[in-house]
């Protein structure tokens, strides 16, 4: 859907592993073969809708490494479990709460039923995980890997989140920076500053007859071309690469920055909401305020001032929702992404 155009030989290297730290990578297509038959045999299992570039670059891995593919014809957690147990699924991708938080339900639901010990990999690409979803998946699933995956359409795979991490976290490399953008400069470990993620090497051309947004994403930085992703980032003293969400999304509250991602998980660890998107909305004081509308479990009706107190547990106090609306549905993207702006006119109308 974003149009991003690549060449093909760029993106078979990167759906082969490019410069992650998962698989390691061929150097020409004649070592592909050789290397698919030497590795044990896997059940890949993309949940997303196929337009998604996580399902797409899922899909392509596995058929370069001689992989089985499991596919459904629509997201139904009930049905992905069945699958799960019936084709002895190894890895299966999915993306944020709106696919996880329905299938820790259900599994919690059916407990005992099914025999998932084939599942050793289960991982979101796209968008983050709520650490209430994570901590409930990976207590039915005590002997499958629950983490994230973290790439994007115009860089492909990019890292995995350390399993247990409450934040998405990964390592840079020789290909992968976080950089200030104003400055021009990349960001060495344990610097404070906020930048962008940034990929050199095999990178895609630009977006399909988009020139602007192409100079706007993919720019040259010491002489060397790299996209820039929306994704805000920062270098831990490890050196390791904190994720805090899609600058694109950011709420500028009197001068402070806030990732609605992080707010969103702590409401959505209220055990009376089911779903929660967070927006900035118009303030004459601090210029945006944070907004939040919640979408109330079944039968549930949480008071505005109850999911005040228990966001103030978990984030600091300037985060903390100052608008409230309740909604029967959140609106998302097929991709399971929230519908950000949609969000905003609920605001706005109201």
């Amino acid at each position: 859907p974003k149009g991003v155009v690549w060449r093909l030989e760029d993106v078979f290297f990167t759906g082969l592993g490019g410069g992650n730290q998962v698989v390691q990578p061929v150097s020409a297509p004649e070592e592909l073969a050789p290397a698919a038959a030497a590795k044990p045999p896997v059940t890949q299992f993309p949940a997303p809708p196929l337009i998604h570039g996580a399902a797409q670059l899922a899909v392509f891995i596995a058929f370069f490494w001689g992989d089985k593919v499991v596919l459904i014809p629509r997201f139904d957690a009930d049905l992905a479990w069945d699958t799960v147990e019936r084709e002895q699924v190894n890895t299966m991708t999915l993306v944020g709460d709106a696919m996880a938080r329905p299938m820790a339900e259900v599994l919690e639901a059916t407990a005992g039923r099914r025999d998932l010990s084939s599942l050793t990999y289960y991982g979101s690409t796209g968008a983050l995980l709520s650490e209430s979803v994570k901590e409930k998946l990976r207590a039915l699933l005590p002997n499958t890997i629950v983490t994230e995956n973290f790439g994007a359409t115009e860089a492909g795979f990019l890292g995995m989140g350390a399993p247990g991490d409450q934040k998405m976290r990964y390592f840079m490399n020789e290909r992968v920076k976080v950089v200030d953008v104003e400055a021009g400069e990349f960001l060495s470990p344990g610097d404070e500053r906020i930048g962008k993620v940034a990929l050199r090497g095999r990178i895609p051309l630009g977006y399909y007859k988009n020139e602007q947004k192409t100079a706007e994403t993919f720019l040259t930085i010491d002489g060397e071309r790299w996209v820039v992703l929306g994704d805000m980032a920062q270098v831990e003293a490890d050196g390791s690469v904190t994720v805090l969400g899609r600058g694109a999304m950011c709420i500028n509250s009197g001068g402070e920055k806030i990732y609605p991602e992080e707010v969103e998980a702590a409401l959505k660890s209220h055990p009376d909401v089911f779903d929660a998107v967070v927006v900035g909305v118009p303030d004459e004081r601090w210029g945006e305020k944070v907004a939040a509308l919640i979408q109330p479990r079944e039968g549930a009706a949480p008071a505005e001032s109850d999911l005040e107190a228990h966001a103030r547990t978990l984030v600091a106090g300037y985060k903390v929702p100052r608008q409230w609306r309740f909604t029967d549905s959140i609106l998302r993207h097929p991709s399971g992404k929230p519908d950000y702006p949609w969000a905003k006119r609920v605001f706005q109308e109201a």
